[in-house]
């Protein structure tokens, strides 16, 4: 493969029960709903805004009222986030590996740059990509291919030289869309979850085993 794309929460780092609880608190406690955790974990992808209207219907709340929330729900996960923000295990060694390489990377994310930025300057490993796609670059968001053949334009490379490393359904879905391969990080979804899906090399459960060697050398 000639470039590499991560989607970011939960295939970068292990963080999506903090969404998840976020999300929950927000859609429960402050606007009046009744869902369970896995019914917010079912919807929990898109942007934002999209997720309030597949919870709520499209005419309880303004664009702007949206916008508002969105923020909201993200600085409360931060907040939560934050003592726990790291890697999983193996991707920081992965990432200098391909970075030494030469392997062009990027990073394909239905989050908004406020979440992105939140992570890669924490992490202090903005410089490893070469490109960053968020939700605010995209008019379609996922399982749509668009966010992955962004990346790779700005990659300057062909869809078929992109693995994408994912960890939801709708992300393969997206990259199969995109033309592309991908790798699913079973932190979020199982893995006879993706079983529909043809276009996966790999599962793992982080960076650690030998097939990431692979993809390198």
């Amino acid at each position: 493969m000639k470039a590499f794309i991560f989607d970011l929460n939960g295939t970068m780092i292990n963080d999506m029960p903090y969404h998840t609880k976020a999300w929950q608190t927000l859609l429960n406690d402050q606007l009046g709903g009744s869902f369970t955790w896995e019914e917010v974990k079912k919807q929990m992808y898109g942007k934002n805004p999209e997720v309030l209207v597949r919870m709520f219907g499209p005419d309880r709340f303004t664009t702007e009222e949206m916008n508002d929330l969105s923020y909201k729900k993200e600085e409360k996960y931060q907040q939560e986030f934050l003592p726990h923000l790291a890697l999983l295990p193996g991707l920081h060694e992965f990432l200098e590996a391909a970075y030494q390489k030469g392997i062009p990377m990027a990073i394909g994310s239905a989050a908004i740059p406020f979440n992105i930025d939140y992570v890669l300057d924490n992490l202090n490993i903005r410089h490893y990509f070469k490109a960053i796609v968020s939700a605010d670059d995209v008019v379609l968001s996922k399982p749509h291919p668009e966010t992955f053949l962004k990346a790779a334009q700005l990659l300057d490379t062909i869809p078929d030289d992109c693995v994408v490393f994912e960890d939801v359904p709708k992300g393969v879905e997206a990259a199969a869309n995109a033309g592309m391969k991908a790798i699913v990080i079973t932190t979020t979804h199982e893995q006879h979850e993706f079983e529909r899906l043809t276009n996966v090399l790999h599962y793992s459960a982080d960076f650690k085993d030998d097939y990431f060697t692979g993809l390198i050398d």
